[in-house]
């Protein structure tokens, strides 16, 4: 008697597990339509803006999408290859949107934004590599290359305005608070946009609650060369 039980149970056990594994996939199979569903409406919205502003507008849809896929994949389907896997997707789309904002810039700005952006998208993928590594450990190897690049660009800067000067310094302030929020458990990054102007952090978007609005306040106030932060977050309804 005792035999048939444990038989019976072992065999209800597997059918659960069975079923909750469909499920899992269903679900991740909903959740990937749904993000290239919200990719496609989003890049068709893109059609009304011109020039450079409709390409940055295409590569933030494909970043919110890669987005929604890392989401997927660590809530459905979270073994360690395929959120790698997923997380490098959301970097090299970063890194194609980060690039597109720096066509709006010129000269030594230009070449400090792709540089930025490159370091940032060369650590997130350290990051997605090496999951165990700390937040502060990422975000001090960007601020690590943020200086290097700051020592190469000191040698032209004699050259340079001083607004051209500023320029920069805000285009790595953007990239160290973008670090940041990724690092960030609460803070989805994609959710929030940031522009620095003289030092002055703007941020800006829509986040789901207001405890993750309040966190991209504060996280970006944390970050060194940060004079003040304005938030214009608003919250989903």
């Amino acid at each position: 008697m005792k035999k048939i039980l444990c038989i019976s149970l072992a065999a209800l056990f597997s059918s659960s597990v069975a079923l909750a594994q469909n499920v899992d996939r269903n679900a991740y199979k909903a959740a990937e339509d749904k993000a290239e569903s919200d990719y496609k409406v989003a890049k068709d919205n893109c059609k009304s803006l011109k020039h450079n502003a409709k390409d940055i507008c295409k590569e933030e849809a494909k970043v919110a999408q890669r987005r929604a896929e890392l989401d997927a994949t660590t809530q459905y389907q979270n073994t360690p290859k395929d959120v790698e896997h997923a997380k490098k997707k959301l970097a090299d789309a970063e890194y194609d949107l980060a690039k597109e904002r720096c066509d709006d810039m010129s000269g030594s700005q230009k070449s400090a934004c792709k540089a930025d952006a490159k370091a940032a998208k060369k650590d997130a993928i350290a990051a997605a590599e090496n999951p165990n590594a700390t937040a502060t450990t990422t975000t001090g190897a960007i601020a690590q290359n943020t200086r290097e690049a700051g020592t190469n660009l000191s040698n032209t800067a004699r050259e340079k305005t001083a607004d051209t000067r500023t320029a920069m310094s805000d285009t790595m302030i953007t990239t160290k608070v973008k670090a940041e929020m990724a690092a960030d458990p609460v803070v989805k990054a994609m959710d929030v946009h940031v522009e620095t102007q003289k030092g002055i952090v703007m941020l800006s978007g829509f986040v789901p609650t207001k405890a993750e609005a309040d966190k991209a306040v504060e996280v970006a106030r944390k970050v060194e060369g940060v004079q003040e932060v304005k938030s214009s977050i608003q919250i989903k309804k």
